[in-house]
């Protein structure tokens, strides 16, 4: 077993050296195993990349079974951590909270006055939560049972949910009725840039959009013109397009909340998602099926 010490995405030369020098490997969300990355390898040693990680469009998996290649991720493990930060993101969006810690620290604060940074009041309102998987229902859960919240959701199929929540089947609609879009679905051809002008223009002047699943599921041009306009209330965002980059345009906004990929940074998550990728590796080397195939 090889451990590698730096935790920076592999070089192009370690991506290409770790599916033919190797029987197994566990991925990190930097690591791009793109379609070329496996053309160049021909014939892989690797027969499993464990991500480590639920989301794995970093790895084009199509590409891995053609080379005969099983890709697994840690879908259970990250499903609270994850759930909890789209709070976090709510709630400081919501009542301005990096805004006023900013003033806090700037020195410049003239004290408490009854018009001071005046936000949005999450209790009652409601959600829209777009991807209705794991990871969208523990924020339903969150938001119904914490906040007294109305749940809405667009999903591919309606859930079975054990609690009130609304299906919406049309994503324009959803977003023209709620009072925070909270983004929750995974990355791939079909839900990239599926928060676009048309869907920001459809959301309420009031309304925030929190983005936890992955950075392309928003345009995040139109994003930025839209908070440059003040045409929606604010936003939260963990996930970028061009991550780590954020934009400039971004980053210069008060009206955005920004974290560093926070989704799962928690000691004891890593450690469960670590734990969980190795159970995958060990059923694969067991002869049976490894509990999380993608």
């Amino acid at each position: 077993m090889t451990v590698r010490d730096q935790t920076t995405p592999l070089s192009e030369g370690e991506l290409r050296a770790a599916l033919q020098d190797f029987d197994a490997v566990l991925p990190t969300l930097g690591d791009m195993f793109s379609a070329q990355v496996f053309a160049d390898v021909g014939t892989p040693c690797c027969k499993i990349l464990a991500n480590f990680g639920v989301g794995y469009n970093h790895i084009d998996v199509d590409a891995a079974r053609q080379a005969g290649i099983i890709v697994t991720n840690t879908p259970g493990a990250v499903t609270d951590a994850t759930a909890d930060i789209a709070m976090t993101l709510m709630l400081m969006s919501a009542r301005r909270a990096a805004e006023g810690e900013r003033l806090a620290r700037s020195g410049t604060w003239e004290g408490w006055h009854p018009t001071q940074m005046l936000g949005l009041h999450l209790s009652g309102k409601t959600v829209g939560i777009v991807g209705m998987g794991r990871i969208g229902q523990a924020i339903a859960r969150r938001c119904h049972f914490g906040f007294c919240m109305q749940v809405k959701y667009f999903s591919r199929s309606p859930k079975d949910i054990d609690f009130p929540a609304e299906s919406i089947s049309d994503l324009h609609a959803l977003a023209g009725g709620v009072d925070v879009l909270v983004m929750a679905v995974p990355a791939d051809p079909q839900t990239h840039h599926m928060v676009n002008t048309e869907v920001l223009k459809a959301m309420q002047p009031h309304a925030h959009l929190i983005n936890i699943a992955r950075g392309d599921v928003v345009d995040e041009a139109a994003l930025i013109t839209a908070l440059q306009a003040r045409r929606i209330g604010g936003a939260g965002l963990d996930v970028y397009e061009g991550e780590p980059l954020i934009p400039k345009a971004l980053r210069d906004l008060d009206n955005v909340v920004l974290l560093p990929h926070l989704g799962t940074a928690a000691l004891a998550v890593r450690v469960d998602m670590g734990l969980m990728a190795v159970a995958n590796l060990q059923a694969y080397f067991a002869g049976k099926e490894p509990p999380n195939t993608v």
